[in-house]
Parts: structure tokens; sequence; C-alpha cells
């Protein structure tokens, strides 16, 4: 889902190229008349549609669903086209979001596009409250991992770039687990800030340039796999992991919370954090965590776990209300909410709380910048804004109106390095409000 800043751009530019008919044949585009498309409650909200491509004119009505928080249908009919364009007005009384999924005939198939808004985001609560015992429980868990010692290996391997050091670096974890990532640093004597890259979901490994370009710009940087598992194998390994072992890996063990998979997964995100912030190279100022999806999830409970992170960076956050369906919301990936699979329902809903990144966010003390697309439908932006809501640091939300989970996030790309270029000197990010 999230590569290097540059590389993201050009697959979300591709994406979007595709979704709005350059490359490819019809599609329904459905634009805000207001730029971030926020609204209060009551508020007449209006898109412009139209639909674009070879032989658009021919399409004269287009069907229309609105669903409340992406779950609950209020609104359903149709649209007919003048010349290929109409207008889709609505409101809603409350504070929430509005998910708007449009389809038409086009010959011998169905077209489609979606278009989103927020009304009062500000004032969206979190579904339900944290657990009772949730500090409880985190606080037992990082004094398990306390007591098991780091032994960090660094083996050293070619950056391909004669400024900047380059290694490859293993970790123990709890219950005989470790974190496998990549070590890079600016090759010259001094102390850096450091910048922790968490990653997005799938089974894959790590291209050296997504550390290595992050320390030609002067930082200290750690990225690490999502998984226990080597970063440097060839592509079929991956993919044999992706076919057995590790296929719908959001679901293993999700029905007790000693068991679930993002156990691991979280606490190598703090135990990374502790040791950049350990490395006497580290300029004990700057220690900043990135991500995007499901490294915006790692983000967000890297920055509530550890007191030494000073900012994070996080596109599209995952993990955000994944008990949204008891409140009519459409739940964040990873939705445990559904992935039974035969289990004990409760049991997994249950446990999907002590993960949920709400139920983190208000643990967040730094500053963060958090991107969210209102047509998301794999990272719904009402349990986003859930999140946001109980964050108590400085934040900034990068809302993104006609995004949806895989582009364009051109929005979120400029802040990012806007922040990454002031936190990089050791700077406060100006946050936008």
């Amino acid at each position: 889902m999230k590569r290097t800043a540059i590389s993201r751009i050009a697959v979300c530019t591709l994406a979007f190229l595709i979704s709005v008919g350059i490359v490819g044949a019809q599609e329904i585009v459905a634009i805000p008349t207001r730029p971030l498309s926020v609204y209060t409650p009551g508020e007449k909200i209006t898109w412009n549609v139209e639909v674009k491509g070879q032989g658009a004119n021919t399409i004269k009505e287009v069907r229309y669903v609105l669903k409340k928080n992406g779950y609950t249908v209020i609104k359903e009919g149709t649209l007919t086209l003048a010349e290929g364009k109409t207008t889709l007005e609505s409101f809603m009384d409350e504070p929430g979001t509005i998910l708007v999924e449009l389809k038409a005939k086009a010959a011998d198939k169905e077209i489609s596009g979606l278009a989103g808004a927020a009304v009062s985001p500000e004032k969206i609560k979190p579904s339900e409250p944290r657990p009772i015992d949730f500090d409880k429980f985190w606080s037992a868990k990082l004094a398990e991992l306390r007591k098991i010692p780091t032994n960090a290996v660094l083996e050293s391997a070619d950056s391909g770039k004669p400024d900047v050091e380059y290694y490859k670096i293993q970790m123990d974890n709890i219950k005989g687990s470790h974190i496998f990532g990549q070590l890079a640093k600016p090759k010259r004597e001094g102390k850096f800030p450091a910048l922790l890259i968490v990653q997005w979901a799938g089974v894959y490994g790590l291209q050296r340039d997504w550390a290595v370009g992050r320390a030609q710009g002067g930082w200290l940087t750690l990225n690490i796999e999502a998984h226990d598992i080597p970063f440097d194998k060839p592509q079929d390994f991956y993919d044999q992991l992706n076919k057995t072992t590790l296929s719908n890996y959001p679901a293993i063990g999700n029905d007790n919370r000693e068991t679930s998979y993002f156990l691991r997964m979280y606490l190598s995100c703090y135990r990374a954090a502790e040791y950049l912030s350990t490395r006497p190279d580290w300029d004990g100022r700057t220690l900043v965590v990135t991500g995007g999806s499901q490294g915006g999830l790692q983000t967000v409970v890297t920055a509530a776990l550890h007191p030494k992170i000073t900012a994070g960076i996080a596109d599209v956050p995952a993990g955000c209300d994944v008990i949204g369906p008891v409140a009519n919301r459409a739940p964040g990936w990873p939705m445990w909410y559904w992935q039974i699979q035969g289990k004990d329902a409760e049991k997994v809903k249950e446990t999907s709380r002590y993960f949920d990144v709400v139920n983190f966010a208000s643990r967040v003390k730094c500053p963060i910048l958090v991107g969210m697309g209102l047509i998301d439908t794999t990272c719904p932006p009402s349990g986003v804004f859930a999140m946001t809501n109980q964050l108590k640091g400085r934040k900034e939300l990068a809302i993104m109106p006609q995004s949806g989970h895989q582009g364009p996030h051109d929005a979120f790309y400029t802040r990012s390095e806007a922040w990454f270029k002031s936190l990089v000197k050791g700077e406060a990010p100006v946050i936008r409000e």
C-alpha cells in the first residue's frame, strides 16, 4: 500500500488516471462542490456527477446509494444525466460521514464511482468505550517484553550510495519471535534524528531504498518487517507464505488477546523505537514513526506506547473503530468484527477492542499528521475521525475528499514531506488547522 514518497505518488497517480477514465473507458466521477466536503448537520451537501470517457453521452442514468458512515443505507435513487452531467444533493442531521455509491450501465458492462462527505467530523465518537483494563493489559505486555533482551544483531551491507551506511538488523521479541529490518544512516560522524518506518498490509520484502532514501536526507532510519520473516528473500518466498502460513494473518489468534497476531506486531514497533532511542548516534531529541494503512495503525500505536516518540505521520490508518458495526458504522481493516471463521464471535469482538487504534489514540501526546480519504472503504473515514478525535497532542488532518485507500494521496504526501523537512532539522512541524 505504501512505498517511498516518489514511488507512492507515481503509483497513486496511475491509479487515479485509471479511476477517472484517462486510461480506460467510461467512469463516473463525483466532485464535491465544497473543497474538503466537510459540512455541518442539516447543511445541504452537493456533488457534481459526471460520466467521463469515450461515449459518455450515451449514458442517460446513474443509480446512487447513500450510506451513513459507510454502512447504513439512508437514500437511494436514480439521477438523470444531461450531456453526461448532473448534481446530487443530500444532508445529514448528525455527526458522521456519507459514502455515495454510483453505478450505471455502459454498453455491456457496469461502471461505478464513489463520493464522500463528512458532517461535523470533529464530533464523531468511538463506537464503544475503551476496555476498563486496557492500560493494565498493555503495561503488562510491555513489562513482559522488557524482560527479553533485545539482542540486536547487525550485518553490514551495501547501501548502493556512497554517503549512507546500511545494515540488516535482527532483534528478539516476545515468545521466541524476532524482528527483521533495515538500518540506514548518513556516513559521517554525528548524532541524527531517528525515523521508524512501519509497513502496510501484506506479505512482502523490503526494498533497500525505502531506508536508504531517508538516510540520505539525514535520518537515522529503521525500517521493520511487520512479520517474523526475513526481509530480503526472493519474491517466491513471500508468495508462498501469503498462500500458506500467513494467509489472512489478521485472523490468526484473533479470539484471544494473548494470541492475536497483532500482539507481536505492536510490541515489535515498541522494541524498534526503544532500540533507536538507545543508540549513541541518536540525537536524543527527534524520534518519528511513520507508515500508511497497517503502517498507519502501527504509527499511532507506537506513538501511544513509547514515550520518546516526538511525532507521528500516518496515512489512511487501519484498525480504527473496528467494532464499528455496533454503532452502525463500517469497521476499519482488518474488520475483525466479521473475521469470525468458526470462532466464538463475542470473543473475537472483545479481543479486537484491545487492538483497536481508537483505544490507543488518547495516549498519543506528540504532534501527529493523519491522512484520510472520504471514499476509503478499507479504512473508512468515520473510524479514522473517531480515532483522531481522541488524540491529545497537536494534530493535522489531511482530508482527501476524492481519495480512496489506494489514492490519489498527493495532499497527504505534500504535507508529510513538509513535516519531514521540519522534523529532520529538529524543528516543530507547522501544523495547518
